[in-house]
């Protein structure tokens, strides 16, 4: 049995995210379904994909890594090749790699990056609607990237976290977020954090969280505030899905 690590990217609009679900179109399933058939197993997500997390529904990927064990000896640059011509086209597999028996992409990873893109035109060019998220009044951009740099370090985050079916486990919602900053790039205002690891809908809400400063509604205080432990105040507002990417992801050498 080889296990086998992929990247792949993908274009997130027409899927219910990242994990499988009953009916709904996702890119676990996507992937499950092409090398099932590769593998040559009639049942279909007989393979099983790992990935490094899983994207919302809308959310796009640059680089996400995933992970999954096939008995068929075929070489990686035809194997990359088979699920591609398989695959629909918004998703591509970027890279094949062998990996180590016990690779798991999400617990052996050591950081990751996400990108969120607000374009600040007047108006929003159509081949942009499904990749940014269209923001074109006024906006305190300054006290935005002061802010920002506040959730750099290792806080509790569960005020920008939503409710997840796992939170009745009480794992910790602490996280160590070693960049976090806003800068503008022509018409977009683009956010760029790096951490261990993130919440469900963390990033979203970070996103709506700066927004809220921009508009003059949050301050420096209020972002403080929402990272001390045992914080009640409740997460959000989430930006859209359609503005995030995961840019990559970070192993061990």
């Amino acid at each position: 049995m080889r296990r086998i690590r992929i990247t792949v990217s993908y274009d997130g609009t027409e899927y219910h995210g990242w994990q499988v679900q009953p009916g709904l179109a996702t890119i676990q399933a996507s992937l499950e379904g092409v090398l099932s058939e590769i593998e040559g197993d009639q049942i279909e997500g007989s393979v099983h994909v790992d990935g490094s997390g899983r994207t919302d529904a809308g959310v796009h990927a640059l680089a996400q890594v995933a992970a999954f064990d096939l008995t068929n000896p075929i070489p990686l640059p035809n194997l990359k090749k088979a699920i591609n011509r398989l695959l629909p086209r918004d998703i591509r597999v970027l890279e094949t790699a062998e990996a180590h028996e016990g690779f798991h992409p999400r617990y052996d990873a050591t950081a990751k990056s996400y990108e969120y893109r607000i374009l600040r035109a007047e108006i929003c060019p159509p081949f942009d609607r499904r990749y940014v998220y269209h923001y074109p009044y006024p906006l305190d951009e300054a006290r935005m990237i002061q802010v920002a740099r506040l959730l750099e370090g290792e806080h509790d985050f569960s005020a920008f976290a939503a409710s997840d079916p796992a939170d009745g486990l009480g794992r910790s919602k602490v996280r160590r977020i070693f960049s976090s900053c806003l800068t503008r790039d022509g018409d977009l205002l683009i956010y760029r954090v790096r951490g261990t690891g993130f919440l469900k809908h963390m990033v979203r809400n970070i996103v709506g969280v700066l927004l809220e400063a921009g508009k003059g509604n949050l301050g420096p205080a209020d972002i403080e505030a929402r990272l001390q432990p045992g914080c009640t105040i409740p997460a959000g507002p989430s930006a859209p899905a359609r503005g995030l990417f995961l840019v990559g992801v970070e192993y061990q050498k």
